[in-house]
């Protein structure tokens, strides 16, 4: 890694990117031309096949997907892949009225939501807390907001890192959106539903094929909700248009488009309070009965989104084997939110300090990816060989506004009526631009032994440059950073049945400082060197049956040079030397008969800080547990097909406790466990109308969800319920 100091304008041409990306381009084009060997003509025997012909607009039926392009990037079935992968498909989240990222990953092994300030996503994953590591079909996706599931056919979750396919990021994995695609087999769905807290929405999806080359699909979604909490609302709105377009058997392109606007209340929930155990050493959430309460000010606390995006994917097969496929995605993303929070713990005398800012953010990211891939066989040894390129630029703005010097407010006020009428928004506290170029390369080969032993073998390269430039300062303070980053990953499979699988693999992947990376981050030279991640795993894969699959993983997945929020100074972020999680996954998705289908998660882990961080009463001791990082998390959901009207279902999520932030030496808090019943029942009323009516809840239990840190801790929703009216036209 080079850094330097520098007073050049930040948006200069690179020649390196430049360089890289045509001498990497050429190559590719080289590779296409290359001839098919002579092969010798064999005459075979006619065989007749049949089986159900596969819908091109719903390719994954059930809870159970069998295959997966993500991970390798190539279409593999997921028994074949040498790590962790949960598939949470259409009909699932259809079948738990899944409206949000944190709604899927409930039933995901290893991963948990967190509140992300209640104005983004934000997620868990193997004990590392991320914002960026969400992709739409492969390709960035990393603003901070929250994405609805309006135009998604499924979600593919990767455990660990991921830095070989996806580059940078992807530490403890990431979460990839499958879109919905435009295809011939025609859809034709309107939904509507209305629950409590006036929760209203409605989606549309209507697809079909134009002509034989042509076919076309827009998802639309309208949502005007109330909330369980006080003074909490959401609105949001989106379409996506969506073509295909076949001109011969060997080519595909696919366009679409989507505009999404969110707006909702920045909810940052409730403050903790002191002592709470029989050792007063951890702080529990206040008054986890009074759930509706909102700290703060709900009406000076408004978030909104815009997101812009155009995508295009071609992909071509040459008549020598050669596959080429090339992606393109240009995203404007446009963000502000203000809030006024709970920024202490409510003290013995019940009272409490609140803190206040604005933040606002725009993004434009331009993104363009190529694969290659070829197969081939030297002796008995079949390769499936991919080489690619990345090339890519990130530009992101972003300004905090607060009301004088500091986030806290003057003053406290008392926890029974813990709210300002005012907030003046009149100090701007971080005013920066930041430039991010990636030019990479990268080469993967799936190899085949024999029917019992297969390998992947992977390595990336990354050039990556970071512009960073305070506008704060008179002159403009310039930093300029280079980093040039080796991602391998390897991964050993043997296959006891052709429908099972054994495998050990290693991984690294890097984050660098760019984008949200830089936000919160007190910039120095030493605050910009990447932090880096090493993944161990073994594992095994069986299909059960064809329709019901059962994995299960061992990790340990270590972390340098961590970014992470300061637990004593709430906005500042700190540097920790060490971070190590280890752990036990297991996941069970499919019919287990005929009537019976079952998606479960199940995961023993245990994450902490490898080293002392820091002095006296703000020091994180090495041993400290990992925020947001349980030790023990199950979900299971059971859907039983009656007769072919009625269905119903049971559900349960439970966990252990949590802390809510990493502990220091003089704070912690500490979020108990629960174990919460969800339940549902479906009706297919016609062949045109079916019905189903969602309950969360069932036992009306008092919880905490999750938090942001030690003092914005999120309630979760008492008894609720959801009807939903579907019609297929």
């Amino acid at each position: 890694m080079t850094i330097k100091n520098t007073q050049e304008n930040p948006f200069r041409p690179r020649p390196t990117l430049l360089s890289i990306g045509l001498f990497f381009s050429s190559a590719l084009l080289s590779m296409t031309a290359l001839g098919a060997s002579e092969r010798e003509t064999v005459e075979l025997q006619e065989v007749e096949v049949k089986a159900e012909k596969q819908s091109d607009t719903k390719p994954v039926k059930g809870y159970n997907a069998k295959r997966s392009t993500s991970a390798t990037r190539t279409d593999t079935e997921l028994v074949n892949v040498p790590q962790a992968i949960t598939v949470i498909t259409r009909d699932f989240m259809q079948d738990q009225s899944m409206q949000s990222i944190a709604d899927a990953v409930r039933y995901v092994p290893g991963v948990q939501a967190a509140q992300g300030e209640g104005n983004r996503d934000q997620l868990v994953l193997r004990g590392n807390q991320t914002t960026g590591d969400l992709f739409v079909d492969g390709l960035r996706d990393d603003i901070q907001t929250y994405r609805d599931l309006y135009n998604t056919d499924r979600i593919e979750v990767l455990k660990g890192p991921n830095g070989m396919i996806f580059g940078r990021g992807g530490a403890g994995g990431v979460v990839n959106r499958v879109s919905k695609k435009a295809g011939w087999d025609p859809v034709r769905d309107l939904s509507v539903s209305y629950g409590s807290f006036d929760h209203r929405r409605i989606t549309a999806d209507y697809g079909q094929g134009l002509s034989e080359e042509l076919a076309f699909r827009l998802n639309a979604v309208y949502e005007n909700s109330n909330s369980y909490r006080d003074g909490v609302e959401l609105k949001r709105y989106g379409m996506t248009p969506t073509f295909t377009i076949k001109p011969g058997d060997k080519t595909e392109i696919v366009l679409s488009a989507e505009y999404f606007k969110d707006e909702r209340t920045a909810d940052r929930g409730i403050p903790s309070f002191i002592g709470g155990d029989n050792s007063n050493l951890n702080n529990r959430p206040y008054r986890i009965k009074d759930y509706d309460k909102f700290f703060g000010n709900a009406k000076l606390s408004p978030t909104e989104t815009e997101t812009v995006a155009f995508n295009a994917a071609i992909s071509h097969a040459f008549d020598n084997g050669v596959q080429v496929k090339n992606s393109t995605r240009l995203a404007y993303y446009d963000k502000y939110y203000q809030n006024v929070y709970a920024n202490s713990s409510v003290t013995t005398a019940n009272t409490l300090q609140l803190g206040a800012y604005r933040d606002e953010t725009k993004r434009e990211n331009l993104i363009n990816q190529t694969d290659i891939t070829y197969t081939a066989k030297t002796g008995n040894v079949e390769h499936k060989l991919l080489a690619g390129t990345e090339l890519a630029a990130q530009d992101t703005t972003n300004k905090r506004l607060t009301q004088g010097t500091s986030e806290n407010l003057t003053g406290s006020v008392s926890a029974d009526n813990p709210t300002v009428s005012n907030v003046a928004f009149n100090a701007t506290s971080r005013n920066q631009k930041s430039d991010f170029t990636v030019a990479a390369i990268y080469l993967q080969d799936q190899i085949v032994f024999n029917p019992k032993w297969q390998a992947v073998l992977g390595l990336r390269h990354d050039h990556l440059e970071t512009n960073y430039t305070d506008l704060r300062t008179g002159n403009f303070a310039n930093i300029n950073v280079t980093n040039n980053l080796l991602s391998p990953r390897a991964g050993l499979i043997y296959k006891p049945t052709t429908d099972s699988s054994l495998y050990a693999s290693y991984s690294t992947s890097y984050v660098p400082r760019a984008g949200d990376q830089l936000i919160g981050l007190t910039v120095s030279t030493q605050s910009f060197k990447p932090e880096k991640f090493i993944n161990k795993e073994v594992g095994a894969k069986w299909d059960i049956n064809p329709n019901l699959a059962l994995t299960a993983a061992i990790f340990q997945l270590e972390r340098e040079n961590v970014l992470a929020a300061d637990p004593t100074n709430t906005g500042n972020s700190i540097l920790l030397d060490g971070q190590e999680t280890k752990g036990l996954e297991v996941g069970l998705s499919g019919k287990v008969t005929d009537q019976w289908q079952v998606m479960g998660a199940f995961t023993l882990q245990e994450g902490e800080i490898t080293k002392q961080q820091g002095a006296g009463n703000s020091a994180i001791l090495a041993g400290s547990n990992l925020a947001m990082t349980p030790t023990r998390t199950f979900s299971l959901w059971n859907k039983y097909q009656i007769n072919d009207m009625w269905a119903v279902a049971l559900g349960m999520v439970s966990r252990s406790e949590m802390y809510a932030a990493t502990p220091t030496a003089s704070q912690s808090t500490l979020l108990p466990g629960y174990t919460r019943f969800d339940a549902a029942i479906f009706a297919k009323l016609s062949p045109q109308w079916d019905a189903q009516i969602n309950i969360e809840n069932l036992t009306n239990k008092d919880y905490a969800l999750f938090a942001h840190n030690n003092n914005n801790i999120t309630p979760g929703a008492p008894l609720n319920a959801r009807a939903t009216l579907n019609y297929h036209f």
